[in-house]
């Protein structure tokens, strides 16, 4: 009758309960799909097409997209990639952590403290801490292999390419804190196994 809103909340709910009842998922897929032909919002219509692809066919398989690709890191600005740092952080691994990383890029004039207290990785930009554990001095063009994980602080440092003034464990134990997302994630339950059965 067109209540696609109504339809998803039931069956949301029989797939929840029944993750391999497949004509559920089919029928809920159906709906997702009319939502998702209806709204004008981008982000909106492709969450809902997403959802209903996998509902049908399971978790899309083949290569992931490359985010850390030089060009990527060469426009993300400094801040933005400690930021990101703060998203990788797994505060399983770093409770009971704390310390502190002064940033210093020369060629590019930044400065930022960094800061590890509660779990929580956060950044502050044009500021230094007097009390740091750990000043690292590299210039920015240095900066990008590491923010690429194709080189490390530590490698850089040996190549002459940046100095570290103070405690360099530090750096080991951030990241030792930082996790991997996995890309081929459920939004609907019960795809991931279909994903891994022959068609």
């Amino acid at each position: 009758a067109g209540e696609y809103r109504l339809a998803i909340e039931l069956l949301n709910k029989l797939v929840y309960a029944q993750p391999a009842n497949q004509a559920a998922k089919d029928l809920l897929a159906d709906c997702f799909e009319q939502m998702g032909y209806q709204k004008e919002s981008s982000s909106l219509r492709n969450s809902f097409l997403a959802a209903a692809l996998e509902l049908r066919s399971g978790i899309p398989a083949g290569l992931l997209p490359r985010s850390a690709s030089p060009d990527t890191v060469r426009a993300m600005s400094t801040g933005l990639w400690l930021d990101y740092l703060g998203v990788l952080l797994d505060s399983r691994k770093a409770d009971g952590l704390a310390f502190t990383i002064n940033l210093v890029t020369p060629d590019t004039g930044e400065e930022y403290v960094l800061e590890l207290s509660n779990s929580t990785l956060t950044n502050i930009g044009g500021y230094q801490a007097a009390d740091a554990d750990l000043t690292v001095t590299i210039n920015r063009v240095d900066l990008e292999p590491v923010m690429m994980r194709k080189a490390t602080f530590a490698s850089q440092a040996e190549a002459g390419r940046a100095t570290l003034a103070g405690n360099p464990a530090v750096l080991q134990q951030l990241m030792a804190c930082l996790g991997n997302f996995d890309q081929f994630f459920e939004i609907m339950p019960g795809t991931k196994a279909a994903a891994a059965q022959p068609p």
